[in-house]
């Protein structure tokens, strides 16, 4: 008896259910709506599914390059010789959004219309708002709140940290930039007399280089040197020229 039951039980719980079968055939109903309406705009495209998937693509690309990541050409020697002409740098456009801010030695590139001239630049952050920033000490060495700045990791060779003095306080939400290649360089101490005091809105601000892309012998990360990181915040130490 026992053996004559088991495949009867087996051959009723192989067949689908109702409800099985109604969850299948809706899931199917649901893929052809979906492939009818690719199928349908394909019709409508010249080029057929092979030119809406270009499009698919550079709809992608169009909003990767709005809202996250931007490639940038470096257009002059005043980033050298971390960055030479021609160089193409990944710009991250959402390091300083959410709350995040630039920071002392991050590489950005702001758009300089009405401060440095109508085209994107980019340089060094040397100081943030409240930081005041000095040229220079007895040994020829920026001061940012009364701290030397070792820039030999980053500095042009044979260059020295400014050859034009000063000695500013950056307002809040601005920022005091400078070129690595100093003596090849329009930045922050080039137009200290303009309007904006040489300083940059940090909401001019594109967005922080974060890598070399091109050309590939060259392609590395660009970090935060660690020269900055002694310095105090402002307003913690007296800074003296």
């Amino acid at each position: 008896m026992d053996t004559e039951a088991q495949p009867t039980e087996r051959d009723r719980s192989s067949r689908p259910s109702a409800s099985e079968g109604t969850t299948s055939e809706a899931a199917g109903s649901e893929d052809r709506s979906r492939f009818a309406l690719v199928s349908r705009i394909s019709s409508w495209v010249p080029g057929g599914r092979l030119t809406l998937t270009l499009l698919v693509c550079l709809l992608f690309l169009l909003l990767l390059s709005t809202f996250v990541l931007r490639p940038f050409q470096i257009p002059s020697g005043s980033m050298e010789q971390g960055l030479r002409i021609g160089d193409r740098v990944l710009v991250n456009k959402l390091a300083y959004r959410f709350g995040a801010v630039p920071q002392r030695g991050d590489i950005v590139v702001f758009d300089g219309t009405g401060y440095f001239g109508h085209a994107d630049y980019i340089k060094r952050v040397v100081g943030v708002g409240g930081d005041r920033v000095v040229c220079c000490d007895r040994e020829g060495r920026i001061q940012v709140n009364g701290r030397p700045v070792d820039e030999s990791g980053f500095l042009y060779p044979g260059d020295s940290p400014s050859t034009v003095p000063f000695d500013v306080v950056v307002p809040g939400g601005t920022l005091f930039v400078l070129g690595d290649h100093r003596s090849d360089s329009s930045d922050s101490r080039d137009h200290l007399g303009s309007p904006g005091g040489g300083m940059i809105p940090v909401g001019d601000v594109v967005g922080r280089a974060d890598g070399i892309i091109w050309p590939f012998g060259h392609a590395t990360r660009l970090h935060r040197p660690d020269a900055y990181a002694r310095v105090p915040a402002a307003g913690r130490a007296g800074a003296h020229g």
